[in-house]
């Protein structure tokens, strides 16, 4: 059976040290994917940072010609963009979900509910938080709350841990 590891990502929507951020994270997927028979890693399509960790992923795959993960866009709810380019989305990434948990949740909620499933559903939780306010910030709180393994790049000496 097919041990898999998986690793949600949130940050802020605006990266303010984008090169060091990337650095990071290059680091980060490269020890996971090496470190695991398999890695599934859940982002978002909200942001600078999600934006960041998608591409690094699809880098750093191809760089070492892993087969050994998956890239996972998990939506909060169907959306127009994602209806109207699948094939695009398809391409880009190897899976799209659209999130169980904020299914009939208000529309406000539900990216706070996708976030929460994705912490309870992950081995590791990968942050860009910086500052105490937003969405990843509160998601940040509850992987706390819920004593879920995590790394917040934003704090000097995160990736060492690793």
């Amino acid at each position: 059976m097919l041990d898999i590891y998986t690793v949600a990502f949130f940050g802020h929507r605006e990266i303010e040290h984008f090169r060091e951020t990337e650095q990071t994270l290059e680091k980060l997927v490269e020890s996971l994917l090496r470190e695991h028979e398999y890695v599934e890693f859940l982002v978002g399509r909200n942001g600078e940072f999600d934006q960041l960790t998608a591409s690094t992923v699809r880098a750093i795959r191809k760089r070492l010609g892993c087969k050994n993960c998956s890239l996972v866009l998990v939506l909060p709810y169907m959306t127009a963009e994602f209806r109207d380019n699948e094939a695009s989305f398809l391409e880009y990434y190897d899976e799209v979900e659209v999130s169980s948990a904020a299914e009939g949740v208000h529309f406000k909620s539900a990216m706070q509910t996708r976030n929460r499933e994705m912490v309870d559903r992950a081995n590791l939780v990968i942050f860009c938080v910086d500052h105490a306010s937003g969405g990843a910030y509160q998601t940040l709180r509850y992987t706390k709350k819920n004593q879920k393994p995590y790394i917040n790049t934003s704090e000097k000496g995160t990736a060492l841990g690793l």
